[in-house]
Parts: C-alpha cells; sequence; structure tokens
C-alpha cells in the first residue's frame, strides 16, 4: 500500500478543525514534500520525522514522499502533526499495517530519538476529537490536560514505538484517567487588609453581581492588596466555566492541571502592547483578557497603560469576546472577564491627602486623568475612593471579616441571580434590564434625579440599574428600592465626579 490517511487537529482560535494527514510513496528521486499551508514548525517536520524512524529502528523509505495537511487554506503550525506523517509514512511503506486508523487520531512532537513531546492546545483538540467519535493518542505529558474532557478516549503513549505496538495490537494502549491534583489551600484572605470598609463593600458587591471596579487612591492605601483578594470572594466556577478557561490556557501553552477550577487572575504591566493585552500575532494567540475568562483581569496604575491599548477593551467589556483579524488568518476568543483597575488621583499620588503632600497643578491633575477615556470609564460598573489608612485602622490587631464570609453572602447572591435570569446580574442586556431591574417609586425618583444632576448616559443609567439589582439580591430583597438605588449611584461618582 502506497497510500495512507491519518486524522489530526489544527487550531484555529479555540476551535480544532480535523485534519486528514495523507501521505503518498511515489517512484522517483527521494524526498519528503510537505504541502496543504504548513508553517516553517511543520515544515521542520521532515527532519525530525527521519531521525526519529532511524532511531526507533524503522527504515525510511528512499522513494518520493509527498505529505498532504488537507484543508490546504487551513494553516497548519506546530509540531504536533509529527506523530501522523511519521505513522502515515510507516504504514504507507507497508512497514507497520494497521486497519484501526480510522479510529484514532493523533498529535504530537517527536523528538530525534522518536519520544512524544506534549503539544499546545490539547484541550480544545480534544473537545472535538470526542465529538467526532474518536480516541485520541498523544504524548503521555499531556494526558492529565487532554482527560479533563471526561468524554474523551484518551491513549498516552511516551514513544512513537508505543504507538506503533497499538496500532498492530501487540501492546495497546490503556485510556486515561485524569488525576487532578488537589487545589493550593493558600488564597489571600481579606481579613489582612485593615480599614478601608467602603472598599471592601465594593469589592463584595463586584463579587455578588461580576461587576468592573476601579479604585483611586494614593500609594500604600491597599488598592492591590484588595484586588488580589477577589478571586477568592467568586463563586466556584461551573465545570463547563472551568473547561472554557483551560481550553484557553491550552492554547496558550499555559495551562496547568494543578489550577483547575481555579479563577484565573492576569496582571499584565503596564507597559503590555495592545496584541498582548486583547490577543494576535501572525498566528492569533488569545491575549490577557481571554486568559482572563470566568476571571479577573487586574490592570494597577491604569493610566500608564496605553491610550490605544485601554481603548481595545471597550469591544470585549461589552460583547465578552473578541475578534482577532490578520491578513491571512481570524480567530475569536471568550473573553468574559471581572475588570478591576486601581490608579492614583493625580501624578504623585497624593491629590487628597491630609499631609497636604501633593504639589501636582488643577492643570496636571486634568492631563492625567484626561488618559481615561469617557466611554471607557462609562464601561465600568463600580468606582470607588481608597484613602489613605488611618492610624488607629493600621494599628488595631483586630482582624477584619474574612473572606469566607464575604464569599458565602456573595455566593447567596449569585445563586439568586442564576435561578432569576440564568447570568450574573453584570451581564444582562437592555431588554432583561427593563425586566429584571426596575426599582419602587423612592428608587426611580432618586435614579431620574440622579440622571439630571450627574448628566448620566443611557449606558451609566443601565448599568446603575444592575449595580442596584446586585445589590438587592445582597440583602435578600426581590423589589430595588431607594437605599439600594442610591448606593449603587454613589458608585457612579468616583474620580471626584
Amino acid at each position: 500500500m502506497s497510500l495512507a490517511l491519518l486524522r489530526s487537529r489544527a487550531l484555529a482560535g479555540l476551535a480544532a478543525p480535523e485534519v486528514a494527514v495523507e501521505v503518498h510513496l511515489a517512484n522517483g528521486l527521494p524526498g519528503l514534500t510537505l504541502v496543504g499551508l504548513p508553517e516553517t514548525e511543520v515544515k521542520e517536520a521532515r527532519d525530525r520525522v527521519r531521525a526519529a524512524l532511524l532511531n526507533s529502528g524503522f527504515e525510511f523509505p528512499a522513494r518520493r514522499i509527498t505529505v498532504n495537511l488537507a484543508p490546504a487554506d487551513l494553516p497548519k503550525e506546530s509540531g504536533r502533526f509529527d506523530l501522523p506523517i511519521a505513522l502515515g509514512i510507516l504504514v504507507a511503506s507497508g512497514q507497520i499495517d494497521s486497519k484501526t486508523l480510522d479510529a484514532h487520531e493523533f498529535a504530537g512532537e517527536l523528538s530525534l530519538s522518536g519520544e512524544l513531546r506534549p503539544v499546545r492546545g490539547t484541550l480544545a483538540m480534544c473537545l472535538s476529537a470526542a465529538d467526532a467519535g474518536r480516541a485520541f493518542v498523544l504524548p503521555a505529558a499531556s494526558a492529565n490536560e487532554a482527560a479533563l474532557v471526561g468524554r474523551a478516549t484518551i491513549l498516552p503513549a511516551r514513544t512513537l514505538l508505543d504507538v506503533c505496538a497499538h496500532l498492530t495490537g501487540a501492546a495497546p494502549l490503556a485510556p486515561h484517567v485524569a488525576a487532578v491534583a488537589p487545589a493550593p489551600s493558600f488564597i489571600p484572605d481579606l481579613a489582612e487588609v485593615k480599614g478601608q470598609l467602603p472598599a471592601k463593600r465594593a469589592l463584595e458587591v463586584a463579587a455578588a453581581g461580576g461587576h468592573s471596579l476601579l479604585m483611586s487612591g494614593p500609594p500604600g492605601s491597599g488598592k492591590s492588596m484588595l484586588a488580589r483578594r477577589l478571586p477568592g470572594l467568586l463563586p466556584p466556577m461551573t465545570e463547563a466555566e472551568a473547561l472554557e478557561s483551560a481550553a484557553v490556557h491550552s492554547l496558550a501553552g499555559t495551562f496547568d492541571v494543578a489550577r483547575w477550577g481555579q479563577r484565573p487572575m492576569q496582571a499584565p504591566h503596564h507597559s503590555a502592547s495592545a496584541p498582548a493585552l486583547v490577543g494576535g500575532g501572525s498566528v492569533p494567540r488569545p491575549g490577557e483578557i481571554s486568559l482572563a475568562h470566568h476571571g479577573v483581569l487586574f490592570l494597577d496604575e491604569l493610566p500608564e497603560f496605553e491610550r490605544r491599548v485601554l481603548e481595545a477593551l471597550r469591544e470585549p467589556l461589552e460583547t465578552g469576546h473578541i475578534r482577532v483579524a490578520r491578513a491571512a488568518r481570524r480567530a475569536e476568543f471568550p473573553a468574559c472577564f471581572q475588570l478591576v483597575a486601581a490608579m492614583n488621583p493625580c501624578p504623585c499620588g497624593w491629590l487628597g491627602h491630609s499631609g497636604g503632600k501633593c504639589r501636582c497643578t488643577p492643570d496636571q491633575v486634568a492631563r492625567y486623568r484626561g488618559k481615561l477615556s469617557g466611554p471607557l470609564l462609562d464601561r465600568i460598573d463600580l468606582m470607588v475612593e481608597v484613602p489613605a489608612v488611618a492610624e488607629a485602622e493600621l494599628t488595631n490587631r483586630a482582624a477584619g471579616e474574612p473572606s469566607a464570609a464575604v464569599r458565602a453572602r456573595a455566593g447567596a447572591a449569585r445563586a439568586r441571580q442564576i435561578a432569576r435570569q440564568g447570568k450574573p446580574n453584570a451581564a444582562l442586556n437592555p431588554e432583561e434590564i427593563e425586566l429584571h431591574c426596575l426599582p419602587d417609586c423612592a428608587g426611580a425618583a432618586l435614579l431620574k434625579q440622579a440622571l439630571t444632576r450627574l448628566d448620566l448616559s443611557a449606558r451609566a443609567y443601565h448599568r446603575i440599574l444592575k449595580v442596584a439589582r446586585t445589590i438587592a439580591d445582597l440583602s435578600g430583597d426581590y423589589i430595588i428600592r431607594g437605599p439600594h438605588v442610591a448606593e449603587a449611584i454613589q458608585y457612579r461618582r468616583g474620580l471626584g465626579g
């Protein structure tokens, strides 16, 4: 038989389309030709496959070998096609005989000795392979990650010889069962933050409703401490959420099985570029906002980010996903994250301090705050000032309220939202807001007054209603009352508004 057909997977965003690996042997000058839009990493498979076959005790055919990766218009990248190419050559040359190729899919990078190395995007590939009803043969180092897809059949192998023995029936590979390591027990506790009761309340509201939060205050007031404790206040991830988050990290090659089921938190430096934040590259890969999917994106020193980088956040904050378009590739990544940002009130950071440390002019303060555009601030639900901690609070040795108590209240409020509308309050669309977020007479009158005095936009109006709905859920009220609306309005008056 001079023709072999095997199946593998490529990556296109979070999808993993099927790739048919066709290997044909013909008479002519010896050589190996790869066709089907391969990237440089795939073209280098010629040398890796040749060395792996020879070092595994097989013969590399001295014939004209053509490898076609179909469909031809889908770009192929990374070394995941090494294993199916090597097996295709062995089957086409008659060195192994297998009638079970149609029941398997293959992916794995080969070392020169024939060992299999882990590949990126394992979770996305296994999700698609499970839907196709085929077993997936993968490197053993990728098996724990792949087996998180409970309905998939994962066959881990350490070497090319192990795969050949399985296909010939000499030594079948045993299906792998995931062994997820227990999650680390240490999570920063909210009780460690001294004082800052209004900021802690805003953090609880953000955790309960999935709202975005901006904190403004002088250096050392606890903004970063508060932000890093938000993931510990969020409710546990569902299995579907954990799988989506793990699949994105798998695409980026940053997934750790030990962190399965934990809310991710990404904190990029303010020098990060727009592609690093939202995703990009010649072969589009997920950025920080996608790596924070179902978790928290923390942007410290918010005005220090480039203006165009911050403006790139506007669409994903509204839609929960990001589309990356390049000349030859397009990809869509999920980006349903909670934005938590921190900033100083002025360039020196001490505006409003009781000690009179600030020496910034009003013009300098205006230029500093002007780095944040109105449309971006309009998309932030909660704005809270975090003043310097008073000496009495700082030296008080009494423990504050622990994260577990706040998490219980936030979780109960989130459960009410899921039961009522199937989603957190922050994700409600205008039609759902009109259905679930109408205040009583006192609340409506207060909101009407705020619209006039604060000159709020339609988006700000809707966000006040969503925050008020969350505050009512925290108090266990079905009706949004005046005090709930008043607190929600107060969160729109940040930055000295």
